[in-house]
């Protein structure tokens, strides 16, 4: 399919967005939502399948990531108290869970709702307006191609590391009198007579644990939604290796592209 270069995809994208994406379970009729600014939608739980590549017409490569959203269902609401009184959490649930691997308290969430196991839980503040029956079932759809999303996910681990490849210190001169100590962190900036006390400073770049935490990657483009497939196409690099779980949700710091450079 080839990418449109007009806004008119874009506004019938945000018209489907405001509609809603969801598929209600049986007995819940779709509510038509009108968004406001204040409105707060429910996330999505994905596994990151690779990344791809698109050709533009100008020649220009789009460096794309795919994410796979499938068996994501609303498992419960909470009220969580918050700064300004109460707030809404909605609890989803993705994946699938054999039944030997959780107690009774955990699987008996799902049985007591008519819900299959689930092997990730995850949720996420919703506005009042933007509350989800259980057992709803979000699927690809509920992003559109030309909106902005934030993705969170867990880093690569790289284990122990010295300085040079985790902060990208140059390094210490290969001459003479630098025997061994060509990739150490030099001077971990010693006392200056009684004005400084002799210790290491809180924060002090060391070698330590690299990678294994939590990173958002905000604001990335939305540019192809396969909705057979439960597929997302992400425009960008987010962060985590094959197989991990992240999470979207639309982005804080962008609303919508009508630029027409998503399909």
């Amino acid at each position: 399919r080839r990418p449109q270069h007009d806004a008119t995809r874009a506004m019938a994208s945000l018209r489907l967005l405001r509609r809603g994406c969801c598929t209600a379970p049986a007995g819940f009729a779709q509510p038509s939502r009108v968004w406001g600014k204040s409105s707060l939608r429910c996330g999505a739980l994905g596994m990151k399948c690779g990344m791809t590549q698109a050709w533009q017409p100008d020649g220009k490569v789009v460096p794309l990531t795919i994410i796979e959203v499938q068996d994501v269902q609303v498992v419960q609401a909470k009220r969580v108290p918050t700064s300004e009184g109460e707030g809404l959490n909605l609890q989803l649930g993705s994946g699938w869970q054999k039944r030997k691997r959780l107690n009774r308290p955990d699987a008996g969430q799902f049985e007591s709702r008519g819900l299959p196991l689930k092997r990730y839980l995850r949720e996420f503040r919703v506005s009042e307006d933007a509350q989800l029956p259980v057992g709803t079932t979000i699927c690809a759809r509920h992003f559109v191609p030309g909106q902005f999303v934030d993705v969170q996910g867990t880093s690569k681990g790289k284990g122990f590391e010295g300085v040079m490849r985790r902060y990208g210190f140059a390094g210490q001169p290969r001459s003479h009198g630098h025997s061994l100590s060509h990739r150490s962190g030099g001077s971990l900036g010693g006392a200056a007579g009684s004005l400084y006390a002799t210790r290491v400073m809180p924060g002090k770049k060391m070698p330590g644990r690299m990678g294994g935490k939590v990173r958002t990657a905000h604001s990335l483009l939305v540019y192809r939604v396969d909705a057979e497939h439960g597929l997302v196409y992400l425009k960008g690099t987010i962060p985590g290796g094959k197989g991990s779980l992240v999470r979207l949700k639309d982005a804080t710091r962008k609303r919508m592209d009508t630029s027409g450079r998503g399909h």
